[in-house]
């Protein structure tokens, strides 16, 4: 049965806000550059600088206000403007000749608001020619001024731009994100710049250099390749081009190491380019339209009945279904992508017609699954879309059909009973009634208002991760999208009770990607240094009660399978071991009660241990920072007493210092345990400055002079005015003397004196009596 493509009114434009002015410039301005949002509900019309007001205009489906902005003459107005792929909300990209980027969103707050505003180029003396907007990334081509030389039209002066990327990202609610800026290509000539959901298209334009005017590259991020072709030349090669590893390539050095590239061609005669998910569509002014694709291959399709009217002549070119669509002013040509044959050729009644792509996967609205992958067209008379016609006689299920469809299956995996489940039985049962609660919705029995408002975020969330699974398993920008994967996963399921299969499956991402399964433990605990080395987090207390929670009696999971709090131990002694101790130490100022912070389980410094492996294989500078970073008694002097044992002294001592006067009976045991330490060896002598800021202040010098006695070391024999020759000097009063003034700078002791010559101690300014001498 022959097919028969039909032409299908989605909306006469009425559902868009200030839809007067949006036909208004629709039907006035060839000129007008026409984008789609990845959702589909939002148009971006931008019209060329030194048009009429508003040279902006951003029309929202449904609620929501519509962005108008218009720029004085003199003024300049945008260059470009871009909708931006992001899940959570709309948001769009305004970039100008002079460098200046404006990032604006909507579903903030009231309207659309501008979320950010950067240069990118700071250093001023350059000119932004062409920009494009690909997977989180914002690449533009600038012509540097300043390092041109020559005159106009000398190849010094062709070869005076870059190419350069910056990453784009969305952070938290209201702000984004961007990266530094990178150079792809320096020393290159004018270069346009087309994005389709892959790959980056740099092509030659009118005013490229004629002597490589016949070369195109192909940018993958996703692989970190670039793919330098020349079509009439029938040559493509392959490098390296990463932007992560430092990649950068000097565009005449690049064309010279590639044998052919520069032999004597014309350039290529291109009335339209056309990116694509196949490639990069091309029509010359013959009206024949080739493939440009992601290999560098280059293949015709076929042949228009009709060519392009002059160079200025409108001509849009889109894919659907293996068809290829071309509207060259008012006729609407489909061929077939593999034969090049005409399918249909169709009269329209405007020729200011402009080609929309398909929203992208997993963000359609439920009223256009019907419509999924088909292209747009858009006019003043409305939005259609351009479709084949099912064959006669194939009914599509219902929605509520479906519904009761995909739980039978759900069910039936779940179930262990070996009795076949049926959709009739799902529907009459009253056992199974979420499947009849969403049918009912779905028939419009039920409002289905308060169930939106109650999963808006689920929803968005679920939306937002489908789409990244249809961009992986298309091998779009592969790494970055796994990264994204994991972080959306860890975010997903620090939301839920994490026991069984939740915790099973955190493991997994932690172990299979640790970087990216960070990532977001840092943004769902809102964790940031504040400058002395230490770690400041404002997430709420339920996420904390999660993270910390530890094994409950009866639910010990399998063994491999770590609690949370383990988990991300582990994970940072493997990416960032210096801050493992600051985590533990903001972990144990955080929780309550039976959190695994202050609860009867095991304190929170010895699961982190626990992590480390056994006693004796620990790396022992980590292990001595989580025992004192715990502020445990016990622990702390442990870890004094191991740089005791190496004879750390400094460290030993700042530990003790540390503690302050909330800790009197932890820092008098540690002063004890160096007055020890001191009474035996003279390897203290150099640090008694702070152990007499160590001593306690309630200790009398009597007690002090009874734990000296007790630490001293026996005596082998009778005492000596000197010690042997390479024995260790023994304690002498002079090396006393500063301890007994700390510990009597209250006054005088109030004890009894222990000799006759104690006083000397006390006032070191007045010499002691002469005795009497007999004549």
């Amino acid at each position: 049965m022959k097919r028969s493509g039909t032409l299908r009114l989605l909306s006469d434009l009425s559902a868009f806000g200030g839809a007067a002015r949006l036909r208004e410039l629709l039907a006035g301005d060839s000129a007008v550059r026409v984008r789609g949002s990845p959702d589909g509900r939002h148009l971006l019309l931008l019209r060329p600088p030194g048009a009429v007001a508003p040279q902006l205009l951003v029309a929202s489906r449904g609620p929501g206000a519509e962005l108008e902005r218009a720029w004085p003459a003199g003024q300049p107005s945008p260059l470009d403007a871009f909708f931006l792929p992001w899940p959570a909300r709309p948001a769009l990209v305004l970039v100008w000749e002079s460098g200046l980027a404006e990032v604006w969103g909507a579903g903030v707050g009231p309207g659309w608001r501008q979320l950010q505003s950067t240069e990118l180029c700071p250093g001023g003396g350059a000119r932004v020619v062409a920009v494009a907007a690909l997977r989180g990334r914002l690449v533009w081509c600038e012509e540097r001024q300043a390092r041109a030389e020559g005159p106009s039209g000398s190849p010094a002066a062709a070869f005076s731009h870059c190419v350069c990327v910056r990453t784009l990202e969305p952070s938290g609610e209201a702000s984004t994100s961007l990266g530094r800026t990178h150079v792809l290509l320096h020393h290159c000539p004018a270069l346009g710049l087309l994005a389709s959901c892959r790959q980056l298209f740099l092509v030659p334009t009118a005013t490229t250099w004629p002597g490589v005017a016949h070369v195109l590259l192909i940018w993958s991020p996703g692989k970190g390749k670039v793919m330098v072709a020349a079509p009439r030349l029938g040559l493509s090669y392959s490098k390296s081009l990463n932007p992560g590893r430092g990649d950068t390539w000097d565009f005449r050095t690049l064309l010279r190491g590639l044998p052919g590239l520069l032999s004597p061609r014309e350039p290529l005669a291109v009335h339209t380019w056309a990116p694509t998910p196949q490639g990069l569509l091309l029509l010359d002014f013959g009206g024949t339209v080739s493939l440009v694709q992601s290999h560098g291959g280059t293949r015709a399709v076929g042949t228009l009945q009709e060519a392009p009217v002059g160079p200025w002549g409108s001509a849009a070119l889109g894919t659907f279904q293996g068809t290829l669509a071309c509207v060259l002013g008012s006729t609407l040509e489909l061929l077939d992508m593999g034969s090049g044959q005409l399918l249909e050729r169709k009269v329209l009644s405007t020729d200011r017609v402009h080609l929309l792509e398909p929203p992208a996967p997993g963000m359609e609205d439920e009223e256009e699954l019907e419509t999924r992958g088909n292209l747009r067209l858009l006019s003043a008379l409305g939005l259609f879309c351009v479709g084949w016609e099912a064959p006669q006689g194939v009914e599509l299920p219902l929605a509520k059909d479906l519904v009761f469809e995909e739980a039978c299956g759900y069910y039936q995996r779940r179930s262990l009973r070996g009795a076949q489940l049926t959709p009739e039985e799902l529907r009459h049962s009253s056992t199974f009634r979420a499947p009849q609660a969403l049918a009912s919705i779905l028939q419009g029995h039920l409002p289905p208002s308060t169930l939106l408002t109650m999963l808006r975020t689920e929803l968005r969330d679920y939306r937002g991760l489908e789409q990244l699974k249809a961009q992986l398993v298309a091998g779009d920008d592969e790494e970055a999208g796994w990264t994204e994967l994991a972080e959306q996963e860890v975010a997903r399921l620090l939301r839920t009770e994490l026991i069984g299969d939740q915790l099973a499956q955190l493991n997994t991402v932690f172990q299979a990607l640790p970087t990216a399964a960070w990532g977001a433990t840092l943004r769902a605990l809102q964790l940031q240094p504040d400058g002395n080395g230490k770690l400041r987090s404002q997430a709420p207390p339920d996420v904390w009660k999660k993270v910390l929670g530890g094994i409950t009696a009866g639910k010990e999971p399998p063994n491999g399978i770590l609690p949370p709090f383990e988990l991300m131990c582990q994970c940072l002694c493997r990416l960032e071991p210096r801050w493992l101790p600051p985590f533990v130490e903001l972990a144990q100022q955080q929780g309550g009660p039976g959190w695994g912070a202050g609860g009867p389980g095991l304190p929170l410094y010895r699961r982190a241990l626990a992590v480390l492996g056994e006693e004796g294989t620990r790396p022992e500078a980590l292990e001595l920072e989580l025992l004192l970073s715990s502020g445990r008694p016990k622990a702390v002097l442990q870890a004094v007493g191991q740089l005791v044992q190496k004879e750390q002294w400094d460290r030993a001592l700042d530990a003790g210092l540390a503690l302050g006067p909330s800790s009197p009976l932890l820092q008098s045991e540690i002063f004890k345990l160096l007055l020890a330490e001191f009474a035996q060896h003279r390897r203290l002598d150099a640090h008694l400055p702070l152990l007499c800021r160590l001593c306690p202040p309630g200790l009398a010098p009597t007690e002090l002079l009874l734990l000296l006695r007790t630490y001293l070391p026996d005596e082998v024999g009778p005492p000596t005015p000197f010690p042997e020759p390479g024995a260790e000097p023994p304690l002498t009063v002079g090396l006393l003397k500063a301890l007994l003034e700390q510990t009597g700078a209250q006054g005088w002791p109030s004890g009894p004196v222990l000799s006759p010559y104690e006083d000397i101690l006390w006032d070191p300014s007045t010499p002691p009596p002469t005795p009497p001498r007999d004549l």
